[in-house]
């Protein structure tokens, strides 16, 4: 089309653009001067504690004209206050807790907060977040919550720096996830009206920094009530118990107990310990710490006499004054190639409590582990009982690991205990397919549920004592937890003579049923006690660390028909006392003023102490006697030249008695027991203990040292 037209509007342009007029020009003078001071005023006047309605209006005007980029903010604003608040009063509604301090008493202790007035009265509000909006919105300050009454003015504080959007979402994310999580609980019972039976507390888990507890970003204040951190419950059950006491040598001279081989109480404190939690006190059984460790102790050379003990008495570690006798001893090892034939009856709770990760699915790949180990001397029997109740797997050569696997493979959790004949099945397999002079053993792997056929405890007890007496013997691995009946498995074990072993872990399975099968399976030894008589002369006062669930009295050491602990073959145990040196000025216990003096020379000359042990070998019924004294030969000035095994043992109990409170022995800071375990860690083929010495760095972020320490 052509520019020529004529009347064309645009030819009236070409010869450059006319003169603006004088009427427009001063209109336009005039329109930009009010804008411009209209600009002023409003940010000269703020608005400063207006009522709720008008500051909702001013918001829903200020939409006219202004960009959504400019709007993200209060728009944001609005829709935390949607998802915070309703979730805030859900949470102060129904949980039962103290009156919060009133809005006026948080104004003080606040810094000011400008805010508008409540539509209504509330008895208590969760404290506002208010959120400042950028530079480009004229920095309007958004209260999202119900508000304060008006307080008098105040020269308001500078304002902070704009909140990125994504952050201010995610925190408000955070909050209203913590304050649904923090609801839930109290909704479905408040502590105060909770009927339930004792359980045992554990502190709140070390975990990462949540909304409530990480440093708000500047103009962000986050609700108080989301603060609040309870123990969580554990179902757990553990034996309660006393710590050993101190004995004073010149009224009690002597000290007898039973060995003890287990090491659940280990495997369960580091899980917890893993996962951030603190075992409970009870849960803590440090004979059982210190026994889960190999040590390098001289072997016995012959199955006639098991055991060859190793002793040694080196200054405390945490008490200078007072003295550490050592005593170690390792089970009898077979010669390699001796093959004793194995008859074992897998005892397989299936209850519908079993269905997790940690429990039955752990459980089949350990007794897979353990087929593995078996030869064609072994025979295998499966019972399940609870949710698939009955005989899994007659007795089967170990040979056939096909069809063992394929018939653990089949068993699933589910349903209810049963209240099956399983006890009582597992036995009568376990007799139909015993050997002689070999293992007879039934195996039971549970999270807790004994209901195995026989309800009542001391009846079940009863039972399991008359079936080791004729030859089957029993022992307990434990799964998972929430459910572990941790007292009820150790009585189950001790009365049959067998071994009582917590599998946290595939790893855990791999040291019990593959790195010690011999310890776990093969007996060498049974009804071990241990009496150590101390010498008045030399010792004043002493204390065994730990073997609680262990002591025995005096007379029972040489009764044959008190039963005691059983020791496998190339199994080590350890057992320390605490001793203070009689004149070394750090007995607890002052001498009496009417009696014979403690330290007069007796025959015993220069002995410290005395120890003896019995033992009954797997086949008979009468028990042997082992003596050995122990004299200043075994005496060391300074832990530095005792061997690795034993420094290492050493910290290992100070760790046991610090992290279940001990009365003794709490002196040792976290840094300091590290350093000895470090000391005795040696050539550590497994990594036992560079694990442990983890452990002992969790516990300290776990429990600080006080101030008191030193």
């Amino acid at each position: 089309m052509s520019n020529d037209m004529p009347n064309d509007p645009f030819n009236a342009l070409k010869g450059g653009a006319p003169d603006p007029r004088a009427e427009a020009k001063k209109r336009a003078m005039l329109a930009g001067m009010a804008a411009f001071e209209a600009c002023q005023k409003k940010v000269e006047t703020a608005p400063k504690g207006n009522i709720w309605g008008q500051r909702l209006s001013s918001i829903i005007t200020s939409l006219k004209g202004k960009s959504i980029m400019d709007m993200r903010i209060p728009i944001g604003t609005v829709a935390i206050a949607l998802v915070v608040l309703p979730l805030g009063y859900q949470l102060y509604s129904s949980t039962s807790m103290t009156p919060a301090q009133s809005v006026a008493e948080r104004q003080e202790l606040a810094e000011p907060v400008v805010a508008p007035a409540p539509i209504a009265p509330a008895p208590i509000a969760p404290a506002p977040i208010a959120i400042e909006a950028p530079e480009a919105a004229a920095k309007e300050t958004i209260a999202v919550a119900p508000p304060p009454p008006p307080r008098p003015a105040t020269t308001p504080a500078p304002a902070p720096e704009p909140i990125p959007q994504a952050e201010v979402n995610n925190l408000a994310g955070q909050a209203a996830d913590e304050a649904q999580v923090a609801a839930e609980p109290a909704q479905q019972a408040p502590m105060a009206d909770m009927a339930t039976p004792p359980q045992v507390l554990r502190p709140a888990p070390m975990a990462a920094p949540s909304v409530m507890n990480r440093v708000a970003p500047q103009g962000v204040m986050l609700p108080e009530t989301m603060a609040i951190q309870r123990p969580q419950p554990d179902g757990d059950q553990f034996t309660s118990f006393d710590e050993q006491r101190l004995k004073v040598v010149a009224s009690d001279p002597v000290s007898t107990f039973s060995l003890d081989v287990d090491t659940a109480s280990y495997s369960y404190a580091r899980r917890l310990l893993e996962e951030g939690y603190l075992p409970a006190p009870d849960s803590v059984r440090i004979e059982e710490l210190i026994n889960y460790f190999p040590y390098d102790y001289p072997a016995a050379q012959s199955a006639e006499v098991p055991f060859q003990p190793t002793m040694a008495v080196y200054p405390t570690p945490w008490n200078p004054k007072t003295q550490l006798l050592q005593i170690g001893i390792k089970g009898y090892v077979p010669v390699a190639g001796e093959d004793k034939p194995s008859n074992l009856v897998f005892l397989i709770d299936t209850s519908g409590s079993m269905d997790a990760p940690d429990k039955l699915p752990l459980l089949k790949r350990a007794f897979s582990l353990l087929v593995d180990q078996l030869s064609g001397n072994d025979t295998v029997s499966i019972v399940a009982y609870a949710g698939s109740a009955g005989v899994v797997l007659e007795p089967t050569v170990a040979t056939k690991k096909a069809e063992i696997l394929a018939a653990l493979d089949q068993l699933s959790a589910g349903g209810s205990t049963a209240g099956s004949e399983g006890i009582e099945l597992a036995y009568k397999l376990a007799e139909q397919a015993k050997v002689v002079g070999g293992t007879n053993r039934v195996i039971l792997a549970t999270d807790g549920d004994f209901n195995v056929g026989i309800d009542d405890p001391a009846k079940l007890k009863d039972f399991i004592k008359a079936k080791r007496d004729s030859g089957v013997t029993l022992s307990v691995l434990g799964f998972g937890q929430g459910n572990l009946d941790d007292a009820t498995m150790q009585a189950l074990a001790q009365n049959g003579n067998g071994n009582a072993s917590y599998i946290s872990s595939f790893r855990e399975a791999q040291k019990v049923l593959v790195e010690e099968m011999g310890g776990t399976l093969h007996m060498i030894a049974k009804d071990v006690k241990i009496q150590v008589e101390f010498n008045p002369a030399l010792v004043s006062e002493y204390r065994l660390i730990g073997y609680e669930a262990r002591a025995l009295n005096r007379e029972d050491f040489n009764n044959d028909k008190v039963d005691a602990g059983d020791v496998g073959a190339g199994t080590t145990v350890t057992a320390i006392y605490e001793i203070t040196p009689a004149g070394s000025g750090a007995e607890l216990v002052d001498p009496l003023r009417y009696g014979q003096t403690a330290n007069e020379p007796t025959a015993a000359g220069d002995e410290i102490a005395f120890l003896r042990m019995r033992y009954k070998l797997p086949d008979s019924d009468v028990s042997q006697l082992i003596e050995q004294a122990v004299t200043p030969s075994v005496v060391y000035d300074n832990i530095s030249e005792v061997s690795d095994d034993m420094r290492f043992a050493a910290a290992v109990a100070a760790f046991g008695q610090k992290i279940k409170d001990s009365n003794y022995g709490g002196s040792m800071t976290w840094a300091e027991i590290e350093a000895l375990a470090r000391s005795g860690r040696g050539a550590d083929e497994n990594g036992y203990r560079s694990e442990f010495i983890q452990l002992v760095k969790a516990a300290a972020s776990l429990k600080p040292d006080t101030a008191s320490a030193n």
